[in-house]
């Protein structure tokens, strides 16, 4: 068996039930809180987001928003203004080209305002249960790394070699189980390799032993 299949059985064990960490409950709050999650914490995003879609829950609202009032409700969350003005923008996009509705394609997630390929990833594998690709946020980047998964440094090049080696219906679980690894255990700094589930297999790239 591969490490890389070690690692994603061990992760099933050490994290059978894991999820996105964004409080949503439709596509387009998962992909507003993804966006607004950029240089912020999840723990914090949500702490901001259910005043934000009680006001404006769907494109539609969003769109027609006051960008002040929506600036005013995310300036907790940094970058407010970049933000604001990337999700409206979304939200128009949506309204003009999808009628309303989230696309469930990733070329056409890309094309929207704001949205990279880690966000629509994210809105197509937590948000509609489809395989895009591995999300490589800063956490997954670390860790491939950690792991000797990969010597690379662009996300976009890790995402391609971690989509080599792991099967399609891992991609999703994979990436969240090892961001909450990455949270939890396995911190850039001081990673509790005692306590670790993937100790047996993990070559401590960059730990300082």
């Amino acid at each position: 068996m591969s490490r890389a299949q070690r690692v994603v059985e061990l992760l099933a064990r050490g994290y059978p039930d894991a999820r996105c960490e964004l409080d949503f409950r439709t596509e387009w709050q998962l992909l507003v809180a993804t966006v607004l999650s950029a240089q912020c914490t999840d723990a914090r995003v949500n702490q901001v987001t259910p005043v934000l879609f009680d006001r404006w829950p769907g494109p539609a609202e969003l769109a027609a928003a006051p960008a002040e009032e929506v600036e005013a409700v995310i300036r907790p969350l940094g970058m407010f203004r970049q933000k604001t003005s990337a999700l409206k923008k979304a939200a128009q996009a949506i309204i003009d080209r999808h009628n309303g509705e989230v696309p469930a394609e990733i070329d056409a997630l890309v094309a929207l305002p704001g949205v990279g390929r880690k966000t629509a990833k994210v809105v197509l594998g937590e948000g509609l249960g489809i395989p895009a690709g591995v999300t490589v946020d800063t956490h997954v980047r670390r860790l491939a790394r950690r792991l000797g998964l990969t010597d690379l440094e662009d996300p976009e090049k890790i995402a391609a070699e971690l989509e080599r080696l792991l099967p399609r219906d891992e991609w999703i679980r994979f990436s969240t189980r090892l961001i909450l690894h990455g949270r939890r255990v396995c911190s850039a700094r001081s990673p509790r390799c005692a306590e670790c589930v993937l100790g047996g297999v993990c070559p401590k790239v960059g730990v300082k032993r």
